[in-house]
């Protein structure tokens, strides 16, 4: 039985959106793979974006080491997969669908994003008897594997559609005049949100450097930057990402392309156009052999923290704490523990970001990783 892990820590070093402690988490989590769970360093493969010895983590570097992890896997191998970096979100095209509403991607250090359908194709190529497990560590992860299904979290939207469009927009407008009142009593100075209140608590602990959430407008213009390319838009994402990367761009990027030129030559084949850029969501054909371990909800930031001059990733130190708590390799913990003791921690340190589990049901109570 072999065990192999990819680990991927992105600080963005010297731009607008830098964070501290990414390749923190991954130095702490290669100790722990090595030490609790008994993998070889030579089977650990590190990708980082502060030391040029390292891998550099850009979208293509990592869909190759994330390809060379599973492509040799076999019956009884351990795979193991550790993000740390920003998250984002990116809306869906027409036609498109998907439980959460939005794709949910991770952002290497050069802009190419991978989204959670790319991440749903490696798993299906996972081979029978073998199983891999993602921790991630940033912004909007809890959809970041598409299709699986949620165990711990509030992130699909299953219901979302169900209601009448008319309660939204009552309840748009009542939202809008209560935060209106809400600011104005705040600026009289006679009440604080509970949200204000709770980052004065957290900040009295913790150095709160920023979230591990990257918006679009401000990953577009980090691209623009690293590109020099200013003609790129939110409504045209897609094309932009395949003009600036090509072939290195996301297999889902390509898709959407070909189903574009598609639709362009009047062919008559819209519908397969529609099934080319869906992405690779599970038929069910393909038994899932995935587990997903999130920072956040879909909907949820992931904290970038810094306590006594050390920064890391609020739902990262959670998982190093509850192992050190569970004593040594013989105590083991499953998936289900990790999550639920994780999520109440985070809520005793004052975070407000809810970690998930996503996974099919025979991993739920599985032990973490092995």
């Amino acid at each position: 039985m072999a065990k192999k892990a990819v680990l991927i820590g992105i600080n963005y070093p010297g731009t607008k959106i830098e964070l501290k402690g990414c390749v923190n988490d991954v130095h702490r989590m290669h100790k722990c793979l090595v030490d609790r769970y008994g993998f070889s360093e030579e089977d650990i493969t590190v990708l980082i974006d502060t030391d040029d010895s390292y891998t550099q983590p850009t979208g293509k570097n990592i869909r190759n080491a994330l390809s060379e992890l599973i492509t040799p896997a076999k019956s009884g191998d351990v795979l193991f997969v550790h993000y740390s970096g920003h998250g984002t979100r990116v809306p869906l095209e027409e036609g498109e669908e998907d439980e959460t509403g939005f794709d949910e991607c991770i952002v290497p250090c050069d802009m190419n994003p991978i989204p959670d359908d790319d991440f749903r194709e490696l798993v299906d190529q996972v081979p029978p008897g073998c199983k891999i497990t993602f921790v991630s560590d940033s912004c909007h992860s809890g959809g970041l594997i598409d299709g699986a299904k949620e165990h711990i979290g509030e992130s699909t939207n299953k219901n979302r559609n169900q209601e009448p469009k008319a309660y939204f927009f009552e309840l748009e407008i009542w939202n809008f005049f209560y935060s209106v009142l809400m600011k104005f009593l705040a600026l009289c100075g006679i009440w604080r949100s509970q949200e204000e209140q709770d980052k004065i608590e957290i900040t009295a602990r913790y150095e709160v450097g920023k979230s591990r959430y990257l918006p679009m407008e401000s990953f577009i213009n980090v691209l623009k930057e690293k590109t020099g390319k200013d003609n790129i838009e939110i409504g045209k994402i897609r094309p932009a990402l395949f003009d600036v990367f090509g072939e290195d761009a996301s297999p889902k990027v390509k898709k959407f392309i070909k189903a574009m030129l598609t639709k362009l030559d009047q062919s008559g084949l819209v519908e397969s156009g529609r099934e080319i850029y869906r992405g690779g969501s599970s038929s069910g054909l393909v038994p899932d052999r995935g587990i997903l371990l999130s920072g956040c909800q879909t909907d949820e930031t992931s904290a970038d923290v810094k306590k006594s001059g050390e920064a890391y990733g609020a739902f990262s130190n959670a998982i190093q704490m509850v192992l050190s708590e569970g004593g040594g390799e013989k105590d083991e913990i499953t998936n289900r523990e990790l999550v639920l003791r994780a999520r109440e921690m985070l809520k005793e340190q004052g975070f407000t970001q809810r970690p998930g589990l996503y996974c099919n049901d025979r991993f739920v109570d599985a032990p973490f990783i092995c």
